[in-house]
C-alpha cells in the first residue's frame, strides 16, 4: 500500500475500515461497464476495489506527493487513470470528453471545507451529470444535506433540488488515520435528471438565496427586503403557496420553493 504522511492543509484523513469500503462499493452500483470518477483517492485504498469492479476509474488527486505514488501503484491497472488536478478548478466537460465519458458516477471522500462546492459542481453540471454520487463526508455535513423542512438550508435545498439523498452508513472517527475530531457518514445522492434550463435554475436559486438572506427572520421580510417590494404583496404570494404568512425559510421543502419561485416570477420580480 502507498504510505504517505497526511497533510492537514488538505484535510487528509485516510480511510482504513474495510467494512466501510465494502459498503461504499455495494451502493456504488458498478460493474464492468461502469465509469467512476473518484475525487481524492488519497493512498488508493478505495481506488483498488473500484478498479476491480468498474470498467474505468478516473481518480483526481491534488496532492503533488501522492500522484506519483498512485501512478506507480496502479501502473499495471489499464482501467485506472490518475489525474493530477484540483477538482475545484477542473473543466469538467473537457475532462469527461478527454476520457470519452458519457455516463458515470462519482465516489469521493471529501474534506469538510470543499464538500459543498464539489457536490454542486457535479449536481449542477448540465452537460454530463453523474447518475449518482457516493460521498464520505463529515456527519454534520451529511445531516445538513439530508435535512427536512424545519431545518433546511441553501445547501440542502440545492442538493435536494437535483437529487434524492439517502444515508448509507455512519462512520466512526476511528476508521481513519489520522483520527479526526469528528465522525463521518456515507451518503448517496441519486440524480433525478430533471429537465430544467440554466435560466430556470438561476431564477430558482435567486429566490432561495433571497429567502435565506437572514435565516432567523420570517420569509416575508427577507423576500420583501431582497426584492425591494411591498411586504403585503409578498405575504399574499406566500399564502397563495399554501404557506403560513409567518413561515421561515428553513421550513420550506424544495417543492414549496419551486411553487413560490413560480409565484414570484409571475408577479414580475
Amino acid at each position: 500500500m502507498v504510505q504517505h504522511k497526511p497533510k492537514k492543509s488538505l484535510g487528509q484523513n485516510f480511510l482504513r475500515d474495510k467494512n466501510v469500503i465494502d459498503q461504499i462499493i455495494a451502493v456504488a452500483d458498478i460493474d464492468h461497464t461502469s465509469t467512476v470518477v473518484e475525487v481524492g483517492p488519497g493512498e488508493g485504498i478505495l481506488t483498488q476495489p473500484l478498479a476491480d469492479h468498474a470498467g474505468k476509474v478516473i481518480a483526481i488527486e491534488v496532492d503533488n506527493d501522492l500522484v506519483p505514488l498512485l501512478r506507480e501503484r496502479f501502473a499495471q491497472k489499464k482501467n485506472v487513470f490518475i489525474e493530477h488536478a484540483d477538482i475545484r478548478r477542473v473543466h469538467l466537460k473537457e475532462l469527461l470528453a478527454r476520457h470519452d465519458i458519457t455516463t458515470y458516477c462519482v465516489v469521493a471522500n471529501l474534506p469538510y471545507y470543499i464538500t459543498s462546492s464539489i457536490v454542486r459542481l457535479f449536481m449542477e453540471n448540465k452537460d454530463v451529470p453523474p447518475t449518482h454520487l457516493v460521498l464520505m463526508v463529515q456527519k454534520e455535513m451529511a445531516e445538513r444535506i439530508m435535512a427536512s423542512p424545519g431545518a433546511m438550508s441553501i445547501l440542502s435545498v440545492a442538493v435536494q433540488y437535483y437529487g434524492d439523498v439517502s444515508l448509507v452508513c455512519e462512520v466512526p472517527r476511528t476508521a481513519f488515520v489520522p483520527v479526526p475530531n469528528v465522525d463521518s457518514a456515507v451518503i448517496k445522492i441519486v440524480h433525478r435528471g430533471i429537465q430544467t434550463t440554466r435560466e430556470e435554475d438561476k431564477v430558482f436559486f435567486r429566490v432561495v438565496r433571497a429567502g435565506f438572506s437572514a435565516r432567523r427572520k420570517m420569509l416575508v421580510n427577507n423576500l420583501a427586503s431582497s426584492f425591494h417590494c411591498d411586504k403585503e404583496e409578498i405575504r399574499g404570494l406566500i399564502t397563495r403557496c399554501g404557506l403560513a404568512s409567518n413561515v421561515r425559510p428553513q421550513d420550506l421543502s424544495v417543492q414549496k420553493w419551486q411553487i413560490l419561485t413560480n409565484q414570484i416570477k409571475a408577479a414580475g420580480y
